[in-house]
């Protein structure tokens, strides 16, 4: 028999390809098991089964060409490419394998026994292409065992690839090792199946070709297998990070989401659910009823002595009172039942439970946690509640009707003396119908244009010369005749029907300002009042700019009144919109100030032209030598923060004369004109000045005749 040798660089040249071939193999199973489509997966499974197994058949190829005979040496290139193709069949299967979601014993007990018989299978046929004459003959010992070896390195390879195929920290070093063991198993079949072939003396090769260089075809097969494992290789890790990248942002977008609807559905303050939550978590809770025709219960909460606490101590005091009101009802309620705030200090608890005896359990449990002292920053608080309860019984009232029914209720609490609950009852619904027919027909009216805007003139306080007008709401009800902005107001607020009055009363005051400007040449400003909760709406800004622009109205004629408490009730958020709004061009206008709480520091930010003294102070200005002092206080500070004045509320001589002795820039009340109609300003603006100097002048001569008239004993 010929003895055969062995190019030990080759050799070792070969092991190496055979280990960067293993570790092809796990990190394409990796990517196939994290394909996120079936397209994508078979993309991967296609390359890696044919990087796979050009891999390892490139190995037995090169090994093939480090052995060497006393005689000349070829392959036949037909049967060669069989070999591979044998090769690539083979990976793919074991990817396809190893790519399912579950392996078990069984399946890799077979998935071995093929693949392994594929391994041989293109190693005996590359041996074929040399086509010796006579042929190969093999030890059957040595044969059987290279058969055994591929069999045991397949079942190790499928093992290994099917449980390191998920990325984790340390993955690259474990298959790293992997590739390494299987190298050396791929490696071992090949030279143990070499081992086994006898080349009897006198033997010749039929494929042989005298041109061929062993050496330089190993080389250029070499070359070829790193080039394209490398390829492999890239474009697995690129597209890898890739996809990790992808997930990351994928991530943060879910991430971010989930945190804007929960904005959306929640309270900022006390993280509760909001009034669009409630609504959502009601009306199931009435489908959920009705189909089982089951009970529950609707418990409006309102606190007593909040807004003492608010005016008193400030904003974030009265916040952090809220807070901890929320969470001492939170911690005494049920986890299956839903408490939101849906404004202000008023509170809703969504309660399952219609027996009225468990449910007077959970008031009366509420009431007394709710009362218990509070000690926030040094200050010790106390606050009571009022609990007004509506219990659903299958009667198909509307989500509405069971929150009316519950908000009348509780207002009963309050005017039995606070501090109580009361259950809602057929004597309660003239006040809740009331309410319901008002917000219908506050729906009603706005689409029928039955709210008319008056004007209550303001006067320079020196010269009583017109310096502008405020816009003030009327409705005019088909049946109830003018109704006062009082009456309808709050319901609007609470209902947030205010929004879309709101933006009527903003542009029928800009048009109207607009005619007056383009009509008498006017330079008087427009006042607009903002209630708290068109200042806190997201399209405030963008509604003012619209409404200017649709009118073709200066910027500067418009002046937007907003009150103390609203403006400083979130002083950032505040400052940010009245910026926006200045930027603009409109005034700003802090309206019954001295009412609420003020921080100096935060108001000579802010960017307001006007302050506007509350008319409670002016009522009782000549008995009251406090309200005097305060007023006093007021314009001192306006000068100094360079703002104009505004007194409302002027009914006398005496508060005319003391006002504008003070200082004040303008003054407005009922002594120098009600408020009018539109046509009335504009057929009267020359004469309401003079109309307004005359009855002051009339009044200040009764004071005079008055004063001078001796007194009857």
């Amino acid at each position: 028999m010929f003895v055969g040798s062995y190019n030990g660089w080759l050799v070792f040249a070969s092991l190496m390809v055979a280990m960067l071939a293993s570790y092809t193999a796990l990190d394409m199973a990796g990517r196939i098991a994290a394909a996120n489509t079936r397209f994508s997966a078979a993309a991967w499974l296609v390359g890696g089964s044919i990087a796979m197994g050009f891999g390892i058949w490139s190995m037995h190829f090169v090994g093939m060409l480090a052995f060497s005979l006393p005689m000349p040496m070829g392959y036949d290139i037909r049967i060669t490419l069989i070999s591979l193709l044998i090769g690539i069949a083979s990976s793919g299967f074991a990817l396809w394998l190893v790519s399912n979601r579950e392996l078990s014993l069984k399946h890799i007990g077979g998935g071995a026994l093929l693949m392994g018989s594929g391994v041989a299978a293109m190693h005996y046929t590359g041996m074929a292409a040399m086509r010796m004459n006579p042929t190969i003959h093999y030890t059957p010992s040595l044969f059987l065992l290279s058969i055994g070896i591929a069999i045991t390195a397949s079942g190790a390879a499928l093992w290994i690839a099917f449980h390191l195929r998920k990325n984790s920290s340390r993955i690259r070093l474990l298959r790293g090792g992997a590739a390494v063991v299987m190298g050396f198993a791929i490696a071992g079949m090949h030279y143990t199946g070499m081992a086994a072939a006898q080349f009897p003396i006198g033997s010749t090769c039929n494929a042989a070709h005298t041109n061929t260089n062993n050496g330089w075809l190993a080389v250029v097969v070499i070359t070829f297998t790193l080039a394209g494992l490398s390829v492999a290789l890239i474009i697995s890790v690129l597209d890898a990070r890739l996809e990790s990248r992808t997930a990351v942002l994928a991530t943060s977008l879910a991430n971010a989401n989930q945190e804007l609807t929960y904005l959306a559905l929640h309270d900022n303050l006390t993280k509760l659910p909001n009034r669009v939550l409630l609504q959502d978590r009601l009306h199931q809770a009435i489908q959920n009823a009705r189909r089982d025709h089951g009970r529950f219960a609707l418990l409006f909460i309102d606190l007593d002595g909040f807004k003492a606490v608010n005016d008193a101590f400030g904003h974030h005091i009265g916040d952090a009172l809220l807070s901890e009101v929320a969470v001492r009802i939170s911690v005494n309620i049920r986890a299956s039942d839903t408490l939101a705030r849906i404004g202000g200090d008023e509170f809703v608890l969504l309660a399952d439970a219609g027996d009225p005896a468990a449910v007077a359990g959970i008031a009366e449990k509420l009431l007394e946690v709710i009362r218990r002292p509070y000690r926030i920053e040094s200050h010790d608080l106390l606050v009571s509640a009022s609990i007004g309860i509506s219990i659903y019984m299958d009667d198909e009232r509307q989500q509405h009707e069971l929150l009316m029914n519950a908000d009348a209720a509780m207002y009963h609490a309050k005017s039995a003396g606070r501090d109580r609950y009361c259950f809602f009852e057929s004597s309660m619904s003239a006040n809740a119908e009331q309410q319901l027919q008002m917000l219908r027909d506050l729906r009603l009216g706005l689409e029928r244009q039955e709210f008319v805007l008056f004007y209550q003139p303001k006067f320079d306080a020196l010269t009583l010369n017109l310096s502008g007008v405020e816009a003030l709401l009327r409705w005019q009800h088909p049946e109830r005749g003018l109704v006062p902005p009082d009456q309808f107001i709050p319901v609007a607020e609470k209902t947030g029907m205010i929004v879309p009055i709101g933006e009527w009363v903003l542009d029928e005051a800009c048009r109207q300002m607009a005619v007056w400007r383009d009509t008498f040449k006017a330079d008087w400003t427009m006042a607009v009042n903002l209630s708290a909760v068109q200042f806190s709406h997201s399209g405030l800004i963008e509604m003012v700019s619209d409404t200017l622009a649709r009118h073709a109205l200066e910027p500067h004629y418009l002046v937007l009144e907003v009150t103390e408490s609203t403006a400083m009730h979130d002083v950032d958020s505040s400052m940010e919109i009245l910026n926006k709004l200045t930027e603009m061009g409109v005034h700003i206008s802090i309206d019954d100030f001295g009412t609420g709480y003020s921080s100096l520091m935060y108001l000579k930010r802010l960017p307001a032209t006007e302050l506007k003294i509350d008319r409670g102070f002016v009522r009782d200005l000549a008995h009251d030598s406090e309200d005097a002092a305060i007023i006093s206080a007021i314009v001192a500070l306006g000068r100094t923060l360079n703002l104009k004045i505004v007194a409302e509320g002027v009914e006398t001589v005496v508060q005319q004369e003391f006002l504008t002795s003070l200082g004040c820039t303008s003054l407005q009340g009922y002594l120098l004109s009600r408020p009018v109609r539109a046509d009335k300003v504009a057929e009267a603006a020359p004469q309401l000045a003079l109309a307004a100097k005359s009855a002051a002048q009339a009044a200040s001569a009764l004071l005079a005749l008055e004063s001078s008239t001796p007194s009857s004993k």
